[in-house]
């Protein structure tokens, strides 16, 4: 697949990316509310479709609703399983808290009445959606280009899950940080946590994990990025190699995570292959360091 990755700098877009972050969150609850509940919240993240994020299919009352992030044409659709379909506009001005009231207006006109905490989850935005007009902005274009660059490291990331034969999770973006991710596990449980410790923390690393992902920055890292990190993190990860050379292990959350600057990335001609080698050296590292039967859960395809 040809893709030139373009330049993606959080300034020209923060204020877009905070307010599609907001949506997503919105979406992402219903889902959080509604599904049929999986290990690690896989039940409540955003898939892909060849035009954006979708909810994929969700139980309720009469069969099933999807709720599609349409990044082509910029509209947020539903559809059900008894015909109904609802969309609207996605654009420049429209504020978290009107999304929301048109949201919820679609839903129970199709006979949908899911039930949200109606707050952002660990965002630094602390205004309940229903009356947040702070944020309300959609930049089309920049918007467009983050699911562009989104839908290809996707593909990058499919490649390097399907080296893996043992469980791995589907690609997948979380509504939480927004970030991209694809997850191996060795099968073992992991320690585990103190009972002060968040739920999410506590299911989500309920076994032993290397995870890596993509996340637009944020307001500690400024710029997009690659990471990948190994749970629990065993002794000396961070003197492990990783390449390219420009990847390093960061330590600022209190064990080594190694990051990939996106710039620093597309500054190669073969970033498909680079991409992939820092994907597969960190894993690598991880595993080497954590014991895990690194040749027994490598995939090999019947001749």
């Amino acid at each position: 697949m040809n893709f030139t990755y373009p330049p993606l700098p959080l300034e020209a877009w923060e204020d877009s990316k905070i307010t599609l972050h907001l949506y997503l969150q919105i979406v992402g609850k219903i889902m959080l509310d509604m599904n049929v509940r999986k290990n690690h919240w896989w039940h409540m993240t955003f898939k892909f479709t060849d035009r954006g994020l979708t909810t994929g299919p969700v139980p309720y009352s009469e069969g099933y609703f999807t709720i599609l992030f349409d990044l082509v044409n910029h509209q947020l659709r539903i559809t059900t399983s008894t015909n109904g379909t609802v969309a609207f506009a996605l654009h420049d001005g429209l504020s978290v808290a009107f999304f929301h009231d048109k949201l919820f207006a679609s839903l129970h006109s199709l006979n949908i009445n899911p039930t949200i905490v109606g707050v952002p989850f660990d965002h630094p935005c602390k205004e309940p959606f229903d009356v947040c007009t702070t944020h309300h902005h959609y930049d089309k274009k920049y918007i467009q280009r983050y699911w562009e660059v989104l839908r290809h490291i996707a593909y990058v990331f499919e490649k390097f899950s399907g080296e893996f034969s043992g469980k791995v999770s589907p690609v997948q973006l979380y509504w939480h940080h927004m970030d991209l991710a694809v997850a191996r596990f060795n099968g073992n449980e992991a320690p585990a946590m103190p009972e002060t410790a968040r739920i999410s923390d506590r299911d989500a690393y309920s076994h032993e994990v290397i995870s890596a992902g993509f996340w637009a920055g944020d307001e500690q890292v400024r710029g997009a990025a690659f990471y990948s990190y190994t749970y629990p993190s065993p002794d000396g990860l961070e003197k492990e190699p990783v390449s390219p050379a420009e990847a390093a292990w960061d330590m600022s959350s209190g064990s080594p995570m190694a990051v990939l600057m996106y710039d620093d990335l597309i500054r190669y001609e073969n970033t498909d292959a680079i991409l992939l080698d820092f994907l597969r050296s960190t894993y690598r590292a991880g595993a080497k360091l954590a014991g895990w039967p690194v040749k027994q859960l490598e995939y090999t395809p019947p001749a």
